[in-house]
């Protein structure tokens, strides 16, 4: 039995604290599952089931999948529900999607994730917490007045939210500068690739390519239009980026607010099912998910080393080499990151050392290498991005006559993910 994928769709991706201020993670769900709805022509009542990655996961909509679909109109006889795994959130959402439909518990799964940062929970600390989950036992004047009167200025006082991975207490950044001092990646070089990023998304928007794999946005009360990413900088220029002092590691870093992927809010879900079932609803796949694999790395130093790994045992699961692959499309969490594991992948060393392999994986060709830009220039929703790589290497595999394409990406927790898809051939 094969999985195909029929099409993808996502809203545009935008910064946070930007224009999807007011709303919440599940409307930008519901925005994309109906966009995707609406571009397939599927009809909500034969949808099986919803998955949906998320990583900053509201409290009052904890199953995010449900609440997006329910606004978006599926019935409530479907069954939905989130998963979470850092940034591959919705690479997870669409395996989890696959084996369901492989294992007969499904037949038509709409997957994929959202986050909206800009509606980040903002929590007290532990003391002032504690005395508000008693006050829900407050009864009458007196125990409300006891209440107030042990309330203290420093109770009031907010966690900031922070992006650290909670076992070392390190944010993202800090770990990416380590690794890129490790692997050698000068700072114009990472500049240079985020040049290239957001110069290619720029020239993949002008094409259309990127507004075509959009739902258009509308913002209540006004009904603004929101139908492109407002992170995307056509007039980048090295010379720009370059003047920009490093943003973790002041002394010494190497990264900075350019190089690096920015905080985005934003959702996006594909439309997957087995082949008989397609043909069923006269509907024709643009892919094939031929396989993927999840792995988990060492915390401390291996933080965002996942596509390497990943992509050595997928390789090595699957009997195929780097050459095998038209279209790669690899998660840009930051530049430094993406070269690092260019590098990790392109040395004997590192093969030997870290992967069981006699010799590199291999040179990654960068004119097969996220020609339509990346989520250092489109942006990166925690829990959507996997789904805009999977949508987005179908589509390149079509318009450049591909047939095997390689998607990898990075996560906290020291994970990696890898997926193959094949161009759907009848």
């Amino acid at each position: 039995m094969k999985v195909v994928l029929i099409d993808g769709c996502r809203t545009p991706f935008l910064r946070s604290g930007t224009h999807y201020m007011d709303l919440m993670s599940y409307q930008l769900g519901e925005f994309a599952i109906n966009g995707l709805l609406l571009k397939t022509g599927l009809e909500p009542g034969q949808v099986d089931k919803v998955i949906m990655g998320t990583v900053i996961s509201n409290i009052q909509t904890s199953n995010v999948a449900r609440e997006s679909a329910l606004g978006a109109g599926i019935p409530p006889t479907t069954p939905c529900h989130t998963v979470t795994q850092a940034c591959i959130s919705a690479n997870r959402a669409i395996a989890t999607a696959c084996m369901e439909i492989l294992a007969g518990q499904a037949e038509v799964v709409i997957a994929g994730g959202v986050d909206n940062t800009s509606d980040t929970p903002i929590q007290f600390r532990k003391q002032m917490q504690k005395k508000l989950f008693k006050a829900q036992k407050l009864r009458g004047l007196g125990d409300t007045l006891r209440f107030l009167a042990s309330l203290r200025p420093a109770d009031f006082v907010p966690q900031r939210p922070k992006v650290a991975e909670y076992s070392t207490q390190r944010v993202m950044g800090e770990d990416c500068d380590i690794m890129a001092a490790r692997f050698g990646v000068s700072r114009r070089e990472q500049d240079e690739y985020a040049v290239r990023s957001h110069q290619l998304a720029a020239k993949a928007h002008e094409d259309g390519h990127l507004p075509r794999e959009m739902v258009e946005v509308a913002i209540p009360p006004r009904f603004s239009l929101i139908d492109k990413d407002n992170g995307i900088r056509p007039d980048t220029s090295l010379e720009k980026v370059s003047r920009l002092r490093p943003a973790f590691d002041r002394q010494f870093g190497t990264l900075t607010a350019a190089n690096s992927s920015f905080l985005t809010d934003g959702a996006a879900v594909t439309l997957l099912m087995h082949e008989d079932k397609a043909r069923q609803l006269g509907l024709t796949p643009k892919a094939e998910l031929v396989d993927f694999t999840f792995t988990g790395q060492d915390v401390q130093d291996e933080l965002l080393l996942g596509p390497a790994y990943a992509v050595s045992r997928l390789l090595d699961k699957t009997g195929m080499a780097l050459s095998d692959f038209d279209v790669i499309e690899f998660h840009e969490a930051f530049a430094g990151q993406i070269l690092s594991n260019l590098r990790a992948l392109a040395s004997d060393e590192f093969a030997r050392q870290h992967l069981g392999r006699d010799k590199a994986v291999g040179e990654v060709d960068m004119d097969k290498f996220n020609r339509w830009g990346g989520s250092l220039s489109i942006g990166h929703p925690f829990g959507a991005t996997g789904a805009r790589l999977a949508t987005t290497t179908a589509n390149r595999l079509i318009e450049e006559d591909g047939r095997y394409g390689l998607l990898a990406a990075c996560a906290a927790g020291a994970h990696g993910h890898a997926m193959i898809l094949k161009r759907y051939e009848a």
